[in-house]
């Protein structure tokens, strides 16, 4: 495995510059089959539009601990959802603005200045447009720009880091810190909501060693875009993913349980926020990490920043043991790390749930070629 993914089986194509370009159709690489594509979301309905689509989490609302009531609103949105907005979050929306603006400084300048960036799926740091290294495969409709933020051991080196805009990694770094905080503090909360410690899933994922990266998405406008994504159907492999997405221009559809895509409608100076395969490993289950996409559009470009907060990449991960009854015994494989299921993840790119689905019962070791 390891010499598959040293570089990309195909000459990258940044997909800004087709979309710049001014092509009528987009090539045959993006052209998602006939069952993958958007179509109508369920959302699309008067009653179903408001923005209410997933649950709204009020985080100004009382303490963590004031009777409970945190921590429900946050397994009522676990248990029907998997994905959530929170509100009075604690994070200045002039920070927000701030780091969004940044990134969008950055995928405006020049071609030439952003490929001395370019990444490779050994890290994925750096600035890249394809997701898995599987050759031939169908891409998706989009840019992105991978960093690691934490902890320090591990954090992207300068070099990967763009001179300009010159404020961008200043003002990533602060945003990171306090959207990292606001992970704890959810942490904290899903913890207490399935009545363990409220330390205990931190604990069980590194502690304070536990790993953030952030991805700042571009989405170009499309010329065609009921035939492809901006990025295909998949669950997240890590704990959290709180999102920071254009409340202007919709793009993330979610999979509802009865299969419907619903696309959300982003509150103003909100996250969204959804649980990864990390957190539905170690609830045995009672939590499940969901598919999700993005859609693309004709008329206007999308970004979106995406810190990802994942367990430290040693620690094995399992079904916590006060979560495994002999009414509801372990559903998931033997321990694991996160360094090998984030390798595997990235050999197969996106592909909903059927990475997760495919390991149960069995090690990441089994899977190495």
């Amino acid at each position: 495995m390891a010499d598959c993914m040293q570089e990309w089986p195909e000459p990258v194509v940044r997909v800004q510059a087709l979309a710049e370009s001014g092509l009528d159709s987009i090539p045959r690489c993006y052209v998602k089959p006939p069952c993958d594509r958007p179509a109508p979301a369920a959302d699309d309905d008067d009653d179903a539009s408001s923005g209410a689509s997933i649950p709204v989490v009020d985080l100004g609302n009382g303490s963590d601990d004031e009777g409970g009531q945190l921590a429900e609103a946050v397994a009522v949105a676990c248990r029907g959802w998997g994905f959530f907005q929170v509100v009075n979050h604690g994070v200045r929306p002039e920070l927000m603005r701030a780091a969004r603006e940044a990134w969008h400084g950055f995928f405006r300048l020049p071609l030439q200045e952003k490929q001395k960036y370019a990444n490779s799926p050994r890290t994925y740091e750096g600035y890249g447009s394809r997701l898995g290294v599987e050759k031939g495969a169908i891409l998706d409709w989009g840019d992105y720009y991978f960093l690691v933020l934490s902890p320090d051991a591990a954090k992207s080196p300068a070099k990967y880091w763009p001179a300009n805009p010159g404020i961008c990694k200043e003002v990533s770094e602060e945003y990171g810190r306090e959207v990292i905080k606001l992970c704890e503090r959810l942490m904290r909360l899903l913890s207490a909501s399935l009545g363990l410690d409220e330390t205990r899933f931190q604990e069980a994922f590194g502690g304070a060693d536990c790993g953030a990266g952030l991805r700042a998405n571009y989405y170009p406008r499309c010329p065609q875009p009921d035939l492809t994504l901006g990025l295909s159907a998949h669950s997240d492999p890590g704990i959290l993913t709180v999102l920071l997405a254009d409340d202007h221009v919709r793009g993330l559809q979610v999979r509802r349980r009865d299969g419907h895509w619903v696309t959300v409608q982003p509150l103003p100076d909100a996250f969204i926020v959804n649980v990864g395969d990390q957190i539905e490993i170690l609830s045995n289950s009672m939590y499940k990490s969901v598919e999700h996409r993005v859609i693309v559009n004709a008329e206007e470009e999308r970004i979106s920043l995406a810190l990802f907060y994942n367990p430290r990449g040693d620690v094995p991960v399992a079904p916590a043991p006060e979560l495994v009854t002999p009414e509801r015994p372990s559903l998931y494989y033997p321990p694991m790390t996160f360094d090998e299921y984030r390798v595997y993840v990235r050999k197969n790119g996106p592909k909903g749930k059927a990475q997760l689905e495919a390991l149960k019962g069995q090690s990441i070791t089994e899977k190495k070629e």
